[in-house]
């Protein structure tokens, strides 16, 4: 794909997920926008070893977006990252088609591992606000990963992941193709609930049995 036919593409893509845009030539002023377009020289110029000046232009990038994108991250067609100050890609992270990052996530090694050791996400995976994927792991395709979660281990396709450490809450057979990062299941909650009502009936039957003493 040509630069120009990539640019067109990035456009249409940042049109149709953010409705705060209402002109074409607003989407220059998009951090992710940019922070895309250098990414793409920086990835050419670190594939044929020129490390030091890929890395230049990344780090100059992230200075003015505040997304910092390795060079050596591979990354597929349409990905959008929202307002994304506070972003960060790791080099050895592979990201599929049609994924959305929002601002603070990041995408990163654990410090103890050698080779891959940054995530691998499959197509139209969502990442919300503040998230953190961390370490060598796959995160399947049309995945939506809840804001401020944690997610160490591996996610399969077609789920839903909340919480700290992340948890998942499988959705078989349903595709993940909203956006929305609020309305995500509450597992902590749900437990709680079930804890709740646990010990409202064990108190029923405690008070059935006393009350069958004093009678």
């Amino acid at each position: 794909m040509g630069m120009i036919e990539f640019i067109k593409q990035e456009m249409a893509v940042i049109k149709d997920r953010d409705p705060a845009v209402r002109t074409a030539s607003e989407v220059f002023l998009y951090p992710s926008f940019k922070a895309i377009i250098k990414y793409k020289t920086a990835h050419k110029l670190y594939l044929k070893k020129h490390y030091f000046l890929a890395r230049w232009i990344s780090q100059r990038c992230a200075r003015k977006t505040g997304i910092e994108i390795h060079p050596g991250a591979q990354i597929g067609e349409g990905l959008f990252i929202d307002h994304g100050h506070g972003v960060v890609i790791g080099e050895t992270t592979i990201i599929g088609d049609n994924v959305t990052l929002y601002q603070g996530v990041t995408l990163g090694g654990t410090g103890k591992e050698k080779g891959k050791r940054h995530p691998t996400l499959g197509n139209n995976v969502m990442v919300g606000a503040g998230a953190k994927v961390l370490g060598s792991v796959t995160i399947g395709d049309n995945v939506k990963i809840g804001a401020g979660s944690v997610v160490l281990k591996d996610v399969p396709p077609n789920s839903t992941v909340v919480g700290v450490p992340g948890r998942i809450v499988i959705q078989n057979d349903i595709r993940v193709n909203d956006l929305d990062q609020i309305h995500l299941p509450d597992p902590v909650m749900n437990d709680i609930e079930d804890l709740k009502a646990a010990n409202k009936a064990m108190q029923e039957q405690i008070d059935a049995i006393l009350a069958g003493m004093k009678s």
